[in-house]
């Protein structure tokens, strides 16, 4: 039996057709309504499934499955966003030491000057949230005393 979307009423009844598709309306909130979920297809499915799965196993930029997938990079950051907040979280014992460089390679390939064994580097560590920090290096400049 069919039920309402919003209040979860089976007091339905047909109200005409939107775009070949049939119409009901519920008689208890007055809420008109489809059966199924036309915003998607298959095709879309499938992309959000494989952003999600090379995003998390090749830490690809936005910008980069963007371009494979054939999206703008803000759709993907939002199918990340969307994936990420349905995970399950599980507490674990220990500590767990892991550190990942997202999108260093952007910094590596395009510095201007090799830094070597006695060059210093400014290291800051910000707790995002809990268990998960992030860590800034940043070279000194030629006259650190100065802001």
């Amino acid at each position: 039996m069919l039920k309402c979307k919003r209040c979860g009423s089976e007091k339905i009844v047909r109200n005409g057709f939107v775009r070949k598709n049939q119409r009901w309306k519920c008689k208890d909130c007055g809420y008109n309504f489809i059966v199924g979920d036309k915003r998607t297809n298959h095709k879309v499915a499938v992309k959000k499934a494989l952003c999600v799965l090379l995003y998390s196993t090749m830490k690809g930029t936005f910008n980069h499955l963007a371009k494979i997938l054939d999206a703008s990079p803000s759709l993907v950051y939002r199918w990340i966003v969307e994936a990420s907040n349905n995970i399950e979280f599980v507490e674990t014992e220990g500590e767990i030491k892991e550190m990942e460089f997202d999108e260093m390679w952007h910094y590596i390939n395009k510095k201007k000057e090799n830094f070597g064994l006695s060059k210093h580097l400014s290291v800051a560590r910000v707790e995002l949230s809990r268990g998960k920090s992030a860590v800034v290096i940043l070279p000194h400049s030629d006259d650190f005393t100065k802001k």
